[in-house]
């Protein structure tokens, strides 16, 4: 079987959130079950030299946007024995950023046609193209529309996997000529709301969509969840799965990772305090054995961060350290600064994102809060599991399907159910209560050094579905 994984961004190339740690490390989970994938991203002017000095140039030709012809490159890497191509069009992807441009609607048009119209210049044929967020959400529209009469490209099967209905791609209705160059005949595909919507163009063409855990393909049903597209999803939900994300276990190693204070694993779990210690002195909190909660988010809304705002005072009746890392809203960065100033020696607030230092908090906290509101699969609650700390959430999404209440049988976590700050506080204390039983606390740690949320399950999972497509 051979899959062409298309995505906007992947690791180690470029990244900006949790779509390139999928990118990145699906492929080859995939490719060691002996079957090939590939990946293709765009080539983007932010990439660093190094990287862009692996790259080999393949070929190029014109392509054919509406009414434009422009210049399409393509280049290849191979990075761990997986293909990576990139187009490229400087016009389309020297920017200084990878989103948020006044043209984003044509310059991901553009990616998710050369897409295909590669296809007749490379030596790879795929049986599937497993496409990925509105940026790519276009190949399975221009499939349908432009290439059905082509012989590489009549048999090719389409997967669409939404890492966020959130964000859909939603553009005006002008832009299905003049950029698109469809007939008007054919606004139906991507036409709601009034307005062009390519995330539904995906949705109504594909043969599988998918998305990043069975809870949140359930989830996403709802209005609650879907952000209007839950009518839609409804009547095709007989091509709607949900196949939670892994995690890169050798990049998230606490035996090896050079960003611990102390490197330890499973048999040697009693050294990770060694880790909490240099933590407190690093982020100037007293070297006391209160239980160290860590928070590594977005500073928004829906990632329950009003949640631990409304119960703060509360959670510092407890014998509770803070130690948090994170940017977003105004409002919250404001309060968790403001915090730290109450709060000396029993609150750490990092108002930004550093990558060395989240791995740190991974790695030396007791406990991990991650209350959010919708989390469609989510990698943090994993990645402080398999650094042993306990993961506080709410269940919803991937979180309700990754972590287990300690209360139940093989739980992993502490769970809360309702979006309510009191029911969050509940779950706090019950984690604290386990963790002033050292005995039973030791043991807890240890378990969540031993699950395993590897990308061989979730691999399998996938083969598994493309199987099904192919079969279709």
């Amino acid at each position: 079987m051979k899959i062409l994984y298309a995505a906007s961004e992947a690791r180690p190339f470029i990244a900006s959130g949790g779509l390139a740690d999928v990118a990145g490390s699906l492929p080859k989970a995939i490719r060691s079950k002996q079957h090939q994938c590939r990946v293709v991203l765009p080539l983007y002017g932010t990439m660093k030299p190094e990287d862009r000095a692996k790259l080999t140039f393949i070929t190029s030709f014109q392509l054919q946007l509406s009414w434009r012809s422009q210049y399409c490159g393509i280049f290849q890497a191979n990075e761990q024995g997986v293909v990576y191509y990139f187009i490229d069009n400087e016009y389309y992807f020297k920017r200084g950023s990878l989103y948020g441009h006044g043209d984003d609607a044509e310059r991901f048009a553009f990616f998710s046609k050369a897409i295909l119209e590669m296809l007749n210049y490379i030596d790879y044929e795929p049986d599937i193209i497993n496409c990925n967020d509105w940026q790519t959400a276009l190949v399975p529209v221009f499939l349908r529309c432009f290439y059905m009469g082509s012989e590489r490209h009549r048999r090719l099967k389409t997967v669409f996997t939404i890492h966020n209905i959130q964000y859909q791609g939603q553009f005006g209705m002008d832009i299905l000529g003049y950029i698109l160059g469809l007939p008007s005949y054919q606004a139906g595909i991507l036409e709601y709301g009034g307005c062009i919507n390519y995330m539904k163009g995906a949705i109504e063409t594909c043969d599988m969509v998918t998305t990043v855990s069975p809870t949140y393909a359930q989830e996403i049903l709802t209005p609650w969840f879907a952000h209007g597209l839950d009518g839609l999803l409804r009547d095709r939900q007989y091509k709607l799965c949900g196949i939670v994300n892994g995690i890169d276990l050798a990049s998230n190693d606490p035996a090896t990772d050079k960003a611990m204070f102390h490197n330890f694993s499973v048999d040697s779990v009693g050294e990770r305090i060694e880790n909490k210690r240099a933590l407190q002195r690093q982020m100037g909190l007293e070297e006391s054995n209160a239980m160290l909660i860590g928070i590594v988010t977005r500073l928004v809304s829906h990632k329950g961060v009003d949640l631990i705002q409304y119960i703060f005072e509360d959670m510092m009746k407890l014998d509770v350290q803070i130690v948090l890392l994170g940017s977003g809203d105004q409002v919250y960065e404001d309060f968790f600064r403001a915090m730290q100033g109450r709060y000396p020696g029993r609150v750490s607030s990092t108002i930004g994102f550093i990558p060395d230092l989240a791995k740190k908090i991974y790695g030396s906290t007791d406990a991990f809060l991650m209350p959010s509101k919708s989390e469609p699969c989510g990698l943090a609650q994993m990645i402080a599991l398999r650094y042993g700390s306990i993961p506080i959430i709410r269940e919803t999404g991937g979180l309700k399907d990754t972590i287990k209440d300690l209360g139940g049988e093989d739980g992993n976590g502490f769970t809360f159910q309702s979006y309510n700050a009191h029911d969050m506080l509940g779950a706090i204390e019950r984690c604290k209560n386990l963790y002033d039983q050292p005995g039973k606390w030791h043991d807890a740690v240890k378990h969540a050094l031993q699950c395993d949320f590897s990308w061989d399950k979730s691999a399998d999972a996938y083969i598994e579905m493309y199987h099904r497509v192919l079969e279709s």
